[in-house]
């Protein structure tokens, strides 16, 4: 049998979870509010499924272009090139770079 290259291949140990930190997560990034231009770390949340990033985006740093219903359209440089990725605030972080 073929082995399965779906979304969340390879993610069991990206998006593992210190056990002290398991359960239900605070609603701080629910209400958290970005403005235009601001600098965001995408960490993703994984007991969130909706609105989740690629795999390959974890981890990266980018800027708030807009906001897009109750998602944020965030601009990463990916490699030469810039992307949007459309994500929801519960896997964006206020960035300390």
């Amino acid at each position: 049998m073929r082995k399965s290259k779906g979304y969340n291949n390879r993610t069991r140990r990206l998006f593992r979870v210190h056990p002290r930190k398991k359960g239900i997560g605070s609603l701080r990034y629910l209400l958290l509010d970005f403005e235009e231009g601001e600098k965001v770390s995408i960490i993703i949340n994984p007991s969130v499924h909706k609105g989740r990033p690629h795999r390959r985006f974890q981890g990266k740093t980018g800027t708030v272009l807009k906001k897009q219903g109750n998602a944020y359209v965030v601009r990463i440089k990916d490699g030469n090139q810039y992307k949007q990725i459309v994500a929801l605030p519960q896997h964006l972080r206020k960035s300390n770079e």
